[in-house]
């Protein structure tokens, strides 16, 4: 089995024209989809931070006590 330089039986210049036929092909959809696809402005948004919290004043009640119960039980204590 003899190989033939590819230089002389043309292989190169085949496969060069392929590659050169890829790259224009992806230049042309690179070409068609910058020119007929419209980019929209979006609106930026503009986040406030200096918002100033007003302080919760508390009013003094009479009913109020200091030994507060969790409103959520994770666990009971005598379990076992």
């Amino acid at each position: 089995m003899k190989i033939d330089n590819p230089f002389e039986s043309g292989q190169i210049k085949n496969y060069l024209l392929f590659y050169a036929g890829i790259v224009v092909i992806m230049i042309l959809f690179f070409v068609a989809t910058t020119l007929f696809h419209d980019i929209k402005e979006e609106k930026t948004k503009i986040f406030d931070t200096n918002i100033t919290i007003k302080a919760h004043i508390d009013s003094p009640d009479e009913n109020k006590t200091d030994d507060k119960k969790p409103s959520i039980i994770l666990m009971k204590k005598n379990v076992y």
